[in-house]
């Protein structure tokens, strides 16, 4: 291996990109909320489903409140340079966990390059949740001798954020 160069095992990658949006209830804004998912990505989204009793709310187990979808591979990188450019490449520190996730929103999804206005959708905003891993993460999901992945291949906070400055020149404000 030459100087410089990071070992395989050590890379990392994104895993996945999940887009959400919490709509409150079914309904026409349900329906938008599918419409714009379905535009950004290509894809069919999932209702997401209440599974606590909220009185106060009015929710109860079974209601559907929003909608998302994940992305894996290459589709989630080229959609997230897209998002990044939407948020002018900046994101703040606060925004990235311990464990190698990070999370922020779009408020309009007008500001997305290549994506015009639709009346029919309205303005809205959604949640984009990226998971980050590196090669050697399935052995705690196979289902075969499962194991713990040793505290020593984690990504931490800092790793992720050297990271996604390196990968898409996004510039991370404290």
């Amino acid at each position: 291996m030459s100087e410089g160069q990071t070992p395989t095992m050590r890379s990392i990658f994104v895993e996945k990109v999940t887009l959400n949006m919490g709509t409150g209830k079914e309904g026409e804004r349900m329906e938008k909320a599918v419409k714009l998912l379905t535009v950004l990505t290509g894809r069919k989204p999932m209702q997401t489903i209440t599974r606590k009793r909220i009185p106060d709310w009015g929710v109860r187990p079974g209601l559907p409140l929003g909608v998302k979808v994940t992305l894996r591979r290459q589709p989630a990188v080229d959609l997230l340079k897209r998002l990044f450019v939407s948020r002018d490449n900046k994101i703040e520190a606060s925004n990235f966990g311990l464990n190698g996730e990070f999370a922020f929103g779009i408020t309009e999804y007008i500001d997305i390059p290549g994506i015009k206005y639709d009346p029919n959708i309205g303005v809205m905003g959604f949640d984009v949740c990226v998971t980050l891993q590196r090669a050697g993460y399935r052995i705690r999901r196979r289902r075969k001798m499962q194991r713990a992945i040793p505290s020593r291949h984690h990504i931490s906070r800092d790793e992720a954020i050297s990271f996604v400055r390196s990968a898409f020149g996004v510039e991370v404000v404290s």
